[in-house]
């Protein structure tokens, strides 16, 4: 079995200095400290784009404790994979690379298939491609697989088709629909880490800029919101009215992609769905537009149709590809069309992948500790985790909040046991007594004049 493939061994000493500076800004994965590590010898796999070595660093300390096997597949950009350098050169598993952008499918694809060599019994996946793999084309090495955790919507997405045709062989944790996870990594660390790329490879502002994002769910959410917080005019494109509306409702001018692009100086894909922005699209945009995917890998936007467009292509800054139309219009294409705040940036904060990275580990242990009673099927990261890793991150802020009293609890507990007549008919008389309220005349001694 292949140990290690590492592009640039002489790196491990950067990195651990990377690895020490993050580690100072994840308190919650330091108070959990050994709660991750007990428990029965697994050996995990973690396919991670990842934003923050030392949190895959101490997951990878954890499970590598006590003779437990893991083996964490890296693929995207130079700036975090000194700390897998680091891990190799600590005897952990590590299969890293120094490209810029993400691998090409092929090479991703060899990386995935070393990485499950191990045969896993816990896969913390991002993107849902180790679970796909070991349902197809890599079965063999699932054979003990208690489970796995989805860390993406795109995942998630995938883990639910193949659970819905009833295909699913091992149960899969939706990690990404925990509330811990989609109101802070989705919203707060792609929102700013997306525009830390973008500015960081352009060196230009986002003031004054029509952006047009892509994609309202979480992420495209909060990559609106700093978006505005920078001074750009935002515009949604949506396909789910609902999430068209909410955009609407945040000062947000909602179009029809088509109609977008004829005003767009930015355009940022956040779907999940292959060929967001394609060949049609490319002719209405303006000359000098920038091109970037926030979604899942590489897919978003059809650089192949763009490719085939351009009359002239070439490097115009590190991480940004212009292609020269015919007529003479720039369409500049950030980090390849692969995934901005990785390709051109450092990917998620610290303190938001703490956050993440917390959930992952619980949520692996709650799969081994579960073995057995989970069928194969999605499952949801239980509250108490969730919870948990929220009442860290306040204990770290030093927030202290408030409790229900026990007169609540019971109210609460009341209301939920009650039939939908039985609640009718409360709130029925509910609207008697304000009525009565209404209708009361005020005592001479309440009367004014």
């Amino acid at each position: 079995m292949q140990q290690n493939t590492v592009a640039a061994p002489a790196l491990a000493a950067e990195g651990q200095r990377k690895v020490e500076w993050v580690r100072r800004n994840m308190p919650i994965l330091r108070q959990l400290g050994s709660a991750v590590r007990r428990g029965a010898a697994v050996r995990r796999q973690a396919h991670r784009h990842l934003d923050s070595p030392r949190g895959e660093d101490r997951l990878s300390r954890a499970r590598a404790a006590r003779g437990r096997r893991c083996r964490v597949r890296r693929g995207q950009q130079p700036g975090v994979d000194e700390g897998r350098r680091r891990r190799g050169a600590r005897g952990r598993r590590a299969c890293t690379s120094t490209r810029a952008t993400a691998p090409r499918p092929d090479e991703m694809r060899r990386y995935m298939g070393f990485a499950l060599e191990i045969g896993p019994h816990v896969v913390i996946d991002d993107g849902g491609d180790l679970v796909e793999l070991l349902h197809e084309s890599h079965r063999k090495f699932g054979k003990d697989m208690l489970g796995a955790c989805e860390e993406t919507t795109s995942g998630v997405l995938r883990a639910r088709a193949r659970a819905n045709a009833r295909q699913l062989e091992f149960p899969v944790v939706l990690v990404n629909d925990a509330r811990c996870k989609y109101l802070f990594d989705n919203v707060h660390g792609t929102g700013q880490s997306v525009w830390e790329g973008v500015m960081r490879s352009t060196n230009l502002v986002l003031a004054g800029k029509t952006v047009v994002i892509v994609g309202y769910g979480w992420c495209g959410k909060g990559c609106a919101l700093r978006a505005q917080g920078l001074g750009a005019h935002v515009v949604v494109c949506e396909v789910d009215p609902v999430k068209a509306a909410d955009a609407l409702m945040h000062g947000c001018r909602v179009l029809p992609l088509a109609e977008a692009c004829r005003v767009a100086d930015v355009v940022l894909t956040v779907t999940g769905v292959r060929h967001t922005l394609r060949a049609e699209h490319f002719p209405l945009l303006k000359s000098n537009v920038l091109l970037a995917n926030a979604g899942h890998f590489w897919e978003e936007i059809d650089v192949a149709a763009l490719a085939k467009l351009a009359v002239e292509r070439k490097e115009l800054r590190a991480n940004v590809e212009g292609f020269r139309l015919a007529d003479g219009r720039w369409l500049n294409l950030l980090g390849g069309g692969n995934i901005v705040n990785i390709a051109c940036g450092d990917g998620h904060p610290a303190e938001i992948m703490d956050m993440s990275f917390a959930l992952q580990a619980l949520a692996a242990r709650h799969v081994v500790m579960s073995a057995g009673s989970l069928a194969a099927d999605c499952h949801p990261v239980p509250t108490a985790i969730d919870e948990q890793v929220a009442r860290l991150k306040l204990a770290a802020a030093g927030v202290a909040i408030d409790t229900l009293t026990s007169d609540q609890q019971q109210y609460l507990r009341t209301l939920a046991s009650l039939t939908p007549r039985q609640r009718g008919a409360l709130r029925a008389r509910s609207l008697v007594v304000v009525r009565a309220r209404g209708t009361r005349r005020p005592s001479s001694s309440c009367r004014s004049g």
